[in-house]
């Protein structure tokens, strides 16, 4: 698991160091130590993968050697106790690979200490434990000295600063947690001491891999002793107070399980009888609260102290919620509307109902926003608007990199939560009432957070907008706190799809948001978009196949090649490079010193910008075409038509634009896009990687990867959301205590999609349905109190959301538009419903599809037939047999009533219903369960399965040869 190292110390000459020696030691290399006249001969040590010297900018090119280096530092050192140099050592996590793990420290090393002025040796080791697993960590040995074109000048004494040793530390978690979650790795880590993080705990030392290897000698032996006393008296404090061991592991997660409680007690503890004493001691604790069992049928845990956590959460946004003195005047907000059109910026629908609904009265305002739908042109107008009110409009993000790009999109002004909870603890720049904070990426932030910056403004009587994705990163802290609050307050969405120009590729990627990975591959499988071959080698060199190919037929197009791995990056940018290379389409190579290091580049080559700049115009992930280079100098025409020039040595950040990881794909949009599926994706990443294109998009996997298609949709609808306790139902609610998926597919969205499929006639809730007058319903003698009575609050909540829909019933019977209002009011009832038991909106809305007559009854007030009917389908959704008896019921019916159209000569008919049947075989795969069952119902679907083959597939497959073997016996 990924741990927390970063310590600095100075080689000095007091305690009989010499830089060149340890240069040496740490590079595994032979240097000459000019002073002492002798050789440090290193060589034969094992386990380092890289060495590098990085230079800044003014430093001398001779100085890359780095006998040259150490040496001019020690003669430019006279005193016997000279500082020589200052190294730094961080451990780098084990669940990255060694490419992950070099380029993750030489950005570090490149931003914090080259670009301050030093000159930094860089070496990268990867040994390995007792176990053999990996112990991966850097030495970074800097000089001391300010450094320019003729060599060291005088002692820099702000980096002694303990300030700047602080930044480093924290920089550093920050640096490694970012990159942790663009590579999809899971663990995080905390740069802040047991001590400042709350937890009463001592740290433990690290062991190097020498030490392990020589426990019997001297200090080393001292430290693994010393390593030892710590775990046993940690596992002492834990016993003593368990509190403790639930206080650390809910830091970084709302719930956990039995095994991670393992984990963390084998760390803090010495020995088999003290390691089952501190799990007695944890498992007794009053302070544990068991909260039942997940969706993988994993007994769940959480502490006291989260729960409470939450509870605070709840009531800083229930009282934000309930403020109302924050509303924007309607001239004020049509003003900043005009002005904007003015500039050419036109909202769409969406956009201006979420402009309406954060301009609003209310203490706090949530926007959920699918990628690439406006979300930051629509704050923008918001802030105009707000400020000409005489608000003053601050933004907050969870990193620096966000922030900068909710001001860049929005013109907000912005710095990280982290920024603002230092200044309010200082007691400077706190907020008002004329303050709103509008956080952007709040998925990303996390419940301990989230409470006190909702607490922090509640507290001040300002106004908090958050603007989240839903699929974007997920928190690094405990909890999923921004989706816990839209649940519970609502949120505008901006659901509007404008990025793709065919309408079932806009339903694939609404698909792919919503959590239907597998609905949008099967419908991108059946347009020949979905490739396999036996290895991913392979899959590769289709991909640049295709790829090439594309590029010649339609060289106006742009396009982009899209992976998850930096290390498939590479190689797919140098495939794609020796096609153009071959064609002749490459000017002459200049090597180039970028920011990730030395690059080729020629007249025709694509790149891709890493970095925002406001000034030059570009933004991490803008594409280019190169249309000049020199090693100094570059100018590329951007993919907007745009022409940028800049000098390298002020802007290094490109790198080759033909690949890139999907992670920096963000923002980005194509004509065409290719992309190469390998096993760390995940939903999340299939979403991002498969909605870049206009067009189309190609997706390439290898069966050494993924066996089958079946396999492919398992891998990237993986779920690596966070949860919060509050997911897990009370017991008085739910004896299973499932796993809550509100966040899977929001409700606002089925219900349009809902609404969506009446207008279109297929069979739905409103099927049938004619509402009796009003009259006649207050008395209807089909109220029984011989029924069971239901509790109050669920009875109410079933006649509110069956009164919206007999509304829109009678909107529909009239051949009239659903009016938005109406929409909205079946959302509400529906969420008011899911806060009486969650998943009862979707019960209830299969049950009112099923029995229409249901909508009638209930909203005339008798709700006991419509709770029955929940009651059912609440058990055909949990139980997996019950799910596949429906199925085969639902199956059998089509399959009969396409039979008889057959017959009757009504071909599109039978078409419509076949493709329903492919719709209902491609769902499975989204489902394991389901299809499970449905194995052993084969027989009663008249198929023969074959050991390995997939039910799905033979379901579908089964249909298209009766449909083709219906149309042959027709013609």
């Amino acid at each position: 698991m990924a741990i927390y190292h970063f310590s600095a110390k100075v080689v000095s000459r007091a305690n009989g160091s010499s830089a060149v020696a340890s240069a040496a030691y740490r590079s595994a290399s032979e240097l000459h130590d000019d002073r002492l006249n002798r050789d440090h001969d290193f060589s034969n040590k094992a386990g380092v993968i890289h060495s590098e010297v990085m230079l800044p900018d003014s430093a001398p090119k001779r100085l890359n050697d780095r006998a040259t280096l150490w040496n001019e530092v020690e003669a430019g050192e006279k005193r016997k106790d000279a500082q020589l140099a200052r190294e730094v050592e961080f451990s780098i996590p084990r669940e990255m690979n060694e490419r992950q793990g070099v380029q993750l420290a030489r950005d570090f090393v490149k931003k914090q200490f080259v670009d301050r002025g030093m000159v930094a040796d860089l070496n990268v080791h990867w040994d390995k434990a007792k176990d053999g697993s990996p112990k991966p960590h850097a030495h970074v040995m800097m000089t001391m000295r300010d450094v320019g074109p003729d060599g060291f000048g005088k002692k820099n004494r702000d980096w002694n600063s303990t300030e700047l040793l602080k930044d480093w530390r924290e920089a550093w978690s920050a640096h490694v947690n970012e990159r942790m979650t663009e590579f999809g790795l899971e663990g995080r880590i905390d740069h802040r001491s047991y001590e400042a993080q709350g937890i009463g705990l001592e740290p433990q030392h690290k062991i190097g891999p020498a030490a392990s290897r020589r426990p019997e000698q001297g200090l080393e032996a001292e430290r693994i002793e010393d390593h030892t006393r710590i775990a046993r008296e940690n596992g002492a404090k834990i016993i003593a107070d368990p509190n403790v061991a639930l206080d650390a592991i809910t830091r970084q997660q709302a719930t956990f399980t039995v095994r991670d409680l393992a984990t963390f007690a084998f760390r803090h503890s010495d020995g088999k009888e003290q390691f089952d004493q501190v799990m007695g001691a944890v498992r007794g604790s009053p302070e544990l609260v068991a909260l039942g069992k997940d969706g993988r049928d994993q007994e769940r845990f959480t502490s006291r102290d989260m729960i409470a956590v939450e509870a605070r959460l709840e009531r800083a946004g229930d009282e934000l919620a309930s403020r109302a003195g924050h509303g924007l005047p309607a001239h004020a907000m049509e003003g900043a509307i005009t002005r904007a059109g003015s500039e050419g910026l036109v909202l769409g629908e969406e956009q201006r109902a979420a402009l309406e609904h954060i301009v609003g009265p209310g203490g706090i305002a949530n926007v959920i926003g699918y990628a690439g739908t406006g979300k930051s042109a629509m704050l923008g107008v918001a802030r105009d608007g707000w400020e000409r009110a005489g608000y003053t409009v601050r933004g907050a993000a969870l990193s620096g990199i966000a922030a900068e790009n909710l001001e860049g999109g929005s013109g907000i002004q912005s710095r990280t939560i982290a920024s603002f909870e230092h200044a309010w603890g200082q007691g400077r720049e706190q907020l008002g009432p004329k303050d709103v904070l509008v956080v952007d990426e709040a998925g990303m932030i996390g419940s301990r957070q989230m409470e006190r910056v909702l607490s922090q403004a509640r507290d001040a009587g300002a106004k908090v907008v958050m603007v989240g994705d839903p699929e974007q990163l997920q928190a690094i802290e405990a909890g999923a706190a921004f989706r816990s609050v839209t649940e519970r307050h609502g949120a505008a969405e901006i659901t509007e799809i404008r990025r793709q120009r065919e309408d079932w590729q806009r339903d694939a990627t609404r698909a792919l948001a919503t959590g239907r990975t597998g609905e949008a591959i099967h419908a991108y499988d059946g347009k020949g978009m979905v490739h396999a071959v036996d290895t991913r080698e392979q899959a590769r060199g289709e991909l640049v196949d295709g790829w090439d190919r594309a590029r010649q037929a339609e060289p106006g197009k742009s396009r982009i090649i899209l992976t998850h791995t930096n290390a498939e990056v590479q190689s797919l940018n140098g495939e794609a490079r020796d096609r153009l290379r071959a064609s002749g389409d490459l000017g002459d190579d200049v090597t180039v010193k970028a920011e990730r290091g030395e690059r080729q580049f020629a007249t025709g080559d694509r790149i891709m910008f890493l970095r925002n700049e406001r000034g030059m115009g570009v933004k991490n992930g803008t594409l280019a075409t190169i249309e000049r280079v020199s090693s100094e100098r570059m100018a590329v025409r951007l993919d907007d038509g745009r022409g940028v020039a800049f000098d390298t040595k002020d802007y290094a950040h490109v790198d080759h634009g033909y690949a890139a990881t999907i992670h920096k794909s963000q923002g980005v949009t194509v004509d065409r896009a290719h992309v190469l599926a390998t096993p760390g994706m995940d939903r999340h990443s299939a979403y991002v990687g498969m909605s870049r294109h206009r067009d189309d998009v190609q997706l390439h996997y290898g069966r050494d990867d993924f066996t089958d298609q079946r396999q492919l949709v398992r891998a990237l609808s993986r779920e690596r959301g966070k949860d919060m306790a509050g997911d897990y139902a009370k017991p008085e609610q739910d004896q299973a205590r499932a796993f809550a998926d509100r966040r899977e597919i929001r409700f606002p969205e089925r219900a349009r999609e809902m609404v969506a499929k009446v207008r279109d006639k297929a069979r739905g809730m409103f099927d049938g349905f004619r509402p009796k007058p009003a009259a006649e319903r207050a008395t209807s003698p089909e109220r029984s109190t011989a029924d069971r009575p239901l509790p109050p609050s669920q009875a109410k909540a079933i006649e509110r959301y069956a009164r919206a829909g007999a509304d829109i019933g009678r909107m529909l019977e009239k051949g009239l538009p659903v009016l938005a209002h109406q929409e909205q009011a079946l959302a509400k009832a529906g969420d008011a419903l899911d806060q009486v038991r969650p998943h009862a909106a979707r019960d209830l809305a299969s049950a009112l599809a099923r029995d229409p007559k249901l909508i009638e009854q209930a909203a005339g007030g008798n709700t006991s037939g419509a709770a029955k009917a929940m009651e059912t389908e609440r058990q055909v959704r949990i139980d997996p047999e019950k799910r596949a008896g429906r199925f085969v019921e639902q199956w059998q019916g089509l399959k009969e009533a396409q039979a008889s159209m057959e017959r009757a000569g009504d071909h599109a008919g039978a078409e419509k219903i076949g493709k329903r049947m492919e719709s209902m075989a491609g769902g499975l795969h989204r489902d394991p369960q389901l299809e499970s069952a449905l194995h052993r119902r084969a027989p009663e679907l008249e198929l023969k399965m074959e050991r390995g083959r997939s039910i799905a597939n033979e379901l579908a497959q089964s249909v298209s040869i009766g449909r083709d073997r219906d149309r042959g016996m027709s013609r």
